[in-house]
């Protein structure tokens, strides 16, 4: 069964880019929003297997859409990763305080995103 992605991202050709990128592989099933708002509503409709969330976002930004996804009995066990420039080490300190599972930094490698995903999923089938 493949794993379940959504991706949020304000931006559109970011992503674009991450949405192509990851369905290069196989064992993933993408979609995309392009707010938090948006987000709250297509997790708990869809019930993705790992939030890729973009800290940087208007209405809503990463955070407060984490803390909305955690506040929520559908959402409040998907494991969420952002995404961000802010990737200093108090910064990356804080999101995982917040309940992040990780932080992939901004500008992603599209080659290399999958493999990070691939990463943050390890804990649903044992070591990658």
């Amino acid at each position: 069964m493949p794993a379940r992605i959504l991706y949020v991202d304000d931006e559109d050709d970011i992503r674009e880019i991450a949405q192509m990128s990851l369905e290069l592989e196989p064992e993933f099933e993408v979609r995309s929003s392009a707010s938090g708002i948006a987000a709250l509503t297509d997790a708990a409709d869809w019930c993705p297997d790992l939030i890729l969330l973009d800290v940087m976002m208007p209405d809503m930004d990463g955070p407060e859409t984490l803390r909305r996804l955690a506040d929520s009995p559908l959402t409040a066990a998907i494991p969420v990763a952002f995404i961000t420039a802010r990737t200093q080490t108090h910064e990356v300190e804080r999101y995982l305080a917040m309940g992040a599972v990780g932080v992939i930094a901004k500008p992603f490698d599209p080659l290399a995103l999958a493999g990070e995903v691939r990463r943050l999923l390890s804990w649903r089938s044992g070591p990658v």
